[in-house]
């Protein structure tokens, strides 16, 4: 037929063109009718899928329609409002999972995403398809430290749907963005209030944000970015200059309306180009770090406490101050694992602080490093040594300005970092500080006190092999002082020296239970390495059990957290000793096969380690005395193993009086990483062959009893069979 030239009778026409195309198709068969992308769509298509839904003589289809709900246009708006009369059902579709965002990662970067790389997507896209394509394929190119920037096709995208709003839009979008992804509408007003706005014109402004999908209004007087993308390219979209402006004047409104806010604050104030801005910045920074920490949030204290530090760097703020905050970035740090960074600033802190004449400040910055520690050997012995002298240095001036006792809790502090940088040191300084510390702790009446006063005679508990009784204790006591303040991280320290003196008394069922709330807390608390020392555990638990091939998987599969864990004092070589362990256990895998182990990096128990294997030039030297530390027991099993294959007998000799104290534990599973069997059982080895029958067979039963409480067949079957027949 011949188009009309009256538009309105042209787009009637159209319309019964489009119906009868209808009817014609349902006269056969039920008709789904699929429009995608409506927010794309021009005006004259959403006209006609309107009309051709809303006519009344349109036989029954099923018309289905899809549209971002953050992109709607006014004409989808008309459209919409048209097909509302016919009742219609909405679904509103959520964000993709984290697991099917990992496979569109998986499969858009075209290499396998860690799970911290999916979180970080999944967290940024909102599980938005586009946004998961677009952030996969930035992280495909540039790695993970890009998924904090805004996709090319991302911000190409959102500027063109920004272009569309008229000015005033742009900028209450603009000054929203600088306020957050959560945006507080009368922080908003005060910022467009100091440009002169007036509130109507804001209103208006606000409007048209919310219908083009920029901002969302969850609920009442509560404004949001649709996604964090959108807000980060609209931020990114303006100059510094204006951003800075923006800054300011939500830092100023904030401190009207919102006082207690210190986190907020800070961030603007940081961001600002307000006079004293740095200032105003380190002040709250230092206090919602304060806060951060006492409500143990360490990933955000850590950010607030570099905020601080560098604010008062800007600054110029007074050395006590600026140090202060280096030493909480530097605590923080520490707790949530990123151990390296933290002993890298901290030792920056103590050299800063030596060269003061300020003995009282030297004490501070060398204390505020108060975060537990497990394991007995230092991570950098040169930084350790260091503290530990200026420790000593600080505690010596104090003590001689003040011989009646001036600040207790200062000098109780310093006696507590002498006895945690001196551990794994034979003398008597590192348990003298423990002891004075304790009984100053205890004085006090400071419940973290004497938890770090505990965790240093823990520390310094070594010096003898066995032990693991008092070690329970003080576990006990931690766990108990620790729950009661609060103190999550020194609870989890309780836990896991639970778990490993339980392990070495034989008593897994309660050394599982302490593992199992360790790691509870670990989680739910975000403190890093609580997982590495669970996961050993676990491999240790399983070797304990028999279960041998599970218990080298688990071992092998620890080596790369604990290699990333940033404690070198405890990871080096410690892979490579517990499979060596492992191999040394009756019924385990074939102790002739070294071929993996022929290579492995030893680390500091190449001395122990080496005899047995038979490699290097090291298997010929008998291997010091073990150092002092939760795996004395452990080497000192190595050494009497390849003393006895020599038949040297004064170290065999030596051996047995190093372990006697230890006869009742289970060798190595004091750590929490390894287990040789009953302590028993190696003494009844050396007592036979140093000729002393009686003591060995006593030694056999001993092993024998201890190996059935831990639940260990193999162990008990191992130690049956060195006994007589009617025993």
């Amino acid at each position: 037929a011949e188009t009309p030239a009256d538009p309105a009778a042209a787009r009637f026409q159209a319309l019964r063109r489009a119906v009868a195309l209808v009817e014609a198709a349902a006269a056969g068969a039920p008709v789904l009718l699929v429009a995608d992308d409506l927010h794309r769509a021009g005006e004259e298509t959403l006209e006609l899928l309107a009309g051709v839904a809303a006519h009344p003589g349109t036989p029954p289809v099923l018309v289905v329609g899809t549209y971002r709900s953050d992109e709607i246009t006014p004409a989808l708006t008309r459209a919409l409002a048209r097909l509302a009369a016919r009742e219609p059902l909405r679904l509103y579709l959520e964000g993709l999972s984290r697991s099917d965002t990992g496979r569109i990662v998986a499969e858009t970067a075209r290499r396998g995403a860690d799970e911290a790389a999916v979180a970080a997507i999944h967290r940024r896209s909102g599980g938005n398809p586009f946004y998961v394509r677009e952030l996969a394929r930035l992280y495909a190119d540039q790695g993970a430290r890009a998924l904090d920037t805004v996709p090319p096709g991302v911000g190409d995208l959102i500027r063109h749907r920004l272009a569309g709003l008229d000015p005033a839009a742009r900028r209450l979008v603009g000054r929203a963005s600088v306020i957050g992804r959560d945006v507080d509408p009368g922080v908003l007003a005060a910022v467009a209030a100091e440009e002169g706005g007036d509130g109507d014109g804001m209103l208006d402004a606000l409007d048209a944000a919310l219908q083009s999908g920029f901002l969302t209004e969850p609920e009442p007087r509560r404004l949001r970015f649709s996604h964090v993308l959108v807000r980060d390219a609209v931020y990114t979209g303006l100059s510094g200059p204006r951003r800075a402006h923006w800054h300011g004047a939500a830092a100023r409104a904030l401190e009207r309306l919102r006082p207690g806010e210190a986190a907020s604050l800070a961030h603007h104030f940081a961001r600002a180009d307000t006079p004293g801005a740095d200032e105003r910045a380190a002040a709250y920074a230092r206090a919602a770090a304060r806060g951060a920490e006492d409500r143990f949030a360490p990933h955000e204290a850590a950010r607030l406490w570099r905020e601080a530090a560098e604010a008062c760097e800007r600054s110029g703020a007074p050395v006590r101050v600026h140090l202060e905050a280096v030493m909480g970035m530097v605590r923080a740090l520490a707790v949530t694992g990123r151990l390296e960074e933290a002993r890298a600033h901290r030792g920056r802190a103590v050299e800063a602080a030596a060269g003061l004449d300020d003995p009282e400040l030297l004490g501070r910055v060398v204390t505020a490093f108060d975060v537990p520690a497990l394991w007995p050997r230092n991570d950098d012995e040169g930084l350790s040594a260091r503290v530990a002298g200026a420790a000593q240095q600080a505690l010596s001036a104090l003590e001689a300005a003040a011989p009646d006792g001036g600040d207790e809790e200062l000098r109780c502090r310093l006696l507590i970092t002498l006895a945690l940088e001196l551990r794994g040191d034979p003398g008597e300084r590192g348990p003298g500080a423990a002891r004075r510390a304790e009984a100053l702790a205890r004085r006090g009446g400071d419940p973290a006190l004497l938890c770090a006063a505990l965790n240093a005679g823990f520390m310094q508990s070594f010096h003898t092999a066995g032990g693991a009784r008092r070690r329970a204790g003080i576990g006990a006591e931690l766990v108990e002082v620790a729950s009661g303040a609060g103190l999550v991280a020194y609870e989890v320290l309780g836990r896991l020296v639970q778990m490993q003196a339980r392990s070495a008394l034989a008593d897994f069922a309660a050394a599982d239970a302490h593992a199992d709330a360790a790691g509870e807390l670990g989680e739910r608390y975000e403190i890093g390495g609580v997982a590495v020392f669970t996961g050993l555990y676990a491999a240790l638990r399983a070797a304990a059990a028999g279960r041998f091939t599970e218990a080298e998987h688990a071992y092998r599969a620890a080596a790369g957290p604990l290699a990333g864990s940033g404690m070198p004092g405890m990871a080096r070589g410690a892979v490579p000793l517990a499979l060596l362990c492992l191999r040394l256990q009756p019924g385990g895998p074939d102790p002739a096969d070294w071929a993996d182990l022929a290579g492995a990096e030893w680390g500091p128990y190449a001395p122990w380690a080496l005899p047995l294997v038979g490699t290097g030039a090291a298997a010929s030297h008998a291997p010091p005395p073990a150092p002092v530390g939760l795996l004395n027991e452990a080497l000192t099993c190595l050494d009497a193993r390849s003393a006895r294959a020599v038949g040297d007998q004064g170290r065999m000799r030596r051996a047995y009086e190093r372990l006697l104290p230890a006869a009742d534990e289970l060798a190595g599973a004091g750590s929490g990483l390894v287990a040789l069997g009953p302590v028993a059982h190696h003494l009844g080895d050396l007592a036979r062959a140093l000729g002393w029958g009686p003591q060995a067979e006593d030694h056999y039963r001993r092993a024998r009893t201890v190996a059935e409480h831990a639940g260990a067949p193999h162990w008990a079957s191992a130690a049956e069979r060195e006994l007589p027949a009617q025993d």
